[in-house]
């Protein structure tokens, strides 16, 4: 049984809140990049021009001026020992990179009397117990332009596939503008009420541009991408070809009298990082 002191969660979290803010990762980038060579309209490239002069500055700025709530995903190893207590001490990574690398704090005590926790925690935090003995650490910071126009629907099992279809494009066309098109559109579909939500958000974790490994969905994704980006939204809602980035759809197994579909809308800033300890 390997042991992990706890301290070095939360030295990892620390570095990877401040990381995830000011870096975009490399596989966002080329997917902006791509969508720039496609783009055929003035407005749109300038748009995507400036998106791409943004992240390429680099610095400690960070990408967003939402540097949204902190997404915490821990894969734990069950061979692997944490001394002291886990989500504490995810919660003292976060307050120390949000603290040190001077990030606003966006996260309210309460959803009602709204007083600001002062460090952004607590953290939303998920935790998976895999085979082996490393602990993999993925920090997703997620703002709250996107995160507010993500929807889900209890759909019957009779709306089958065109029903999914429906209501993904539906989302995004309600959504508009307003979560800083271009989008990355995370999909779950299946399991539970709480469990397909999961599954979306879960969803835009997945490397921008890399189909599903199943076939079906993969063709879904693609024909999905397609008409989204047919919609004229396009970057900031000033039309153009380029409203979505990435559709990527997970699913799970679901009862025989359920059809979940949950939509997690992301913005054109796909922040996530990944360490393993």
């Amino acid at each position: 049984m390997r042991e992990l002191a706890s301290e070095a969660i939360t030295q990892a979290v620390a570095r990877m809140c401040v990381q995830a803010n000011t870096r975009l990762p490399e596989d966002v980038k080329s997917c902006i990049r791509q969508a720039r060579r496609a783009e055929d309209g003035a407005v749109a490239q300038e748009i995507l021009d400036r998106i791409i002069e943004n992240f390429s500055i680099g610095g400690d700025t960070p990408i967003c001026q939402d540097t949204g709530m902190a997404c915490v995903f821990l894969e734990i190893g069950q061979e692997v020992h944490i001394s002291g207590d886990l989500a504490q001490a995810v919660n003292e990574g976060v307050r120390l990179g949000y603290t040190e690398g001077y990030l606003r704090k966006s996260v309210v005590r309460d959803p009602l009397d709204r007083v600001n926790t002062g460090d952004n925690t607590p953290a939303m935090l998920y935790i998976d117990l895999v085979p082996g003995d490393q602990v993999k650490i993925t920090v997703a910071p997620k703002g709250f332009g996107s995160e507010n126009m993500s929807r889900i629907a209890m759909l019957k099992p009779s709306d089958g596939l065109a029903g999914v279809k429906r209501f993904i494009l539906e989302t995004v066309e309600l959504a508009g503008p307003n979560p800083c098109p271009p989008i990355v559109v995370g999909v779950g579909v299946g399991g539970t009420f709480d469990k397909c939500a999961l599954l979306a958000k879960r969803a835009l974790l997945r490397d921008m541009g890399v189909p599903s490994d199943n076939p079906f969905y993969a063709d879904l994704e693609r024909e999905l991408l397609e008409q989204i980006n047919a919609s004229g939204i396009g970057p900031q809602g000033f039309g153009g070809r380029t409203t979505a980035l990435a559709v990527h759809i997970e699913t799970l197994p679901t009862h025989i009298a359920g059809l979940p579909c949950a939509v997690n809308i992301n913005c054109h800033v796909a922040r996530h990082v990944t360490e393993v300890l």
